[in-house]
């Protein structure tokens, strides 16, 4: 696969999210059509589970997710190549909005929009395939293994989830983070040889997940 290609796929999606989300900015019809929320959803309006995820609240939240999306992909892409790449973003979009249809479900105001279950995909698809990548973030100096990152992301998620910590859709990124995890099994099974101990380790986040809502602590 060449270069070009990497580089169409990530332009697309990025310029699919550059200008649905100017448009949400300027035309506010245009953004409550087409943002996640649950009364639309459960009125029929399914295509809010997908829509959602190329609107944004403003540039701050655009220009991270699109970052972030700029650096993980070219890994996956790698990998994956195309179709299977386009596969794992839009699976792991729509498993972060199943998961805020789920822990949401009667709360009929609720709303949310963003990459970020998408996002979120890309990244635990990208750790599970270059678990020895390291990731610089802003305020911390020094590099954090990718797989440590990962479960910390998850386990804060987890944690927004059950204190609803900021205006963030916690759930949509976890259930991205988990799409993510398992679409890239499916479709990459050589990872249980390759990178066994990763798999297990990228798993205890979500096992937590399960027991905690079976026991009806979220």
């Amino acid at each position: 696969m060449g270069k070009l290609d990497l580089d169409i796929v990530i332009i697309v999606i990025i310029g699919a999210n550059i200008l649905m989300s100017l448009k949400g900015f300027n035309d506010f019809s245009f953004f409550e059509k087409f943002k996640f929320n649950i009364g639309g959803v459960r009125r029929g309006e399914q295509v809010r589970m997908l829509t959602s995820g190329f609107l944004h609240v403003d540039m701050m939240h655009l220009f991270f997710n699109m970052l972030t999306l700029y650096f993980f992909a070219p890994v996956v892409l790698g990998f994956l190549g195309n179709v299977k790449f386009l596969i794992l973003y839009f699976g792991s979009l729509l498993m972060g909005n199943l998961f805020s249809l789920y822990f949401h479900k009667d709360e009929y105001h609720y709303s949310a929009v963003g990459a970020s279950g998408a996002v979120s995909g890309v990244i635990y698809a990208g750790i599970l395939f270059r678990p020895d990548m390291s990731l610089y973030l802003m305020f911390i100096p020094i590099p954090i293994p990718a797989y440590i990152f990962g479960i910390g992301y998850l386990l804060y998620s987890i944690f927004g989830m059950k204190n609803s910590v900021g205006n963030i859709g916690h759930d949509a990124h976890f259930g991205g983070a988990v799409g993510g995890y398992f679409i890239t099994l499916i479709m990459a099974p050589w990872l249980f040889q390759e990178n066994f101990l990763m798999i297990i380790l990228l798993a205890v986040p979500i096992i937590i997940l399960f027991v905690m809502q079976r026991l009806g602590k979220l």
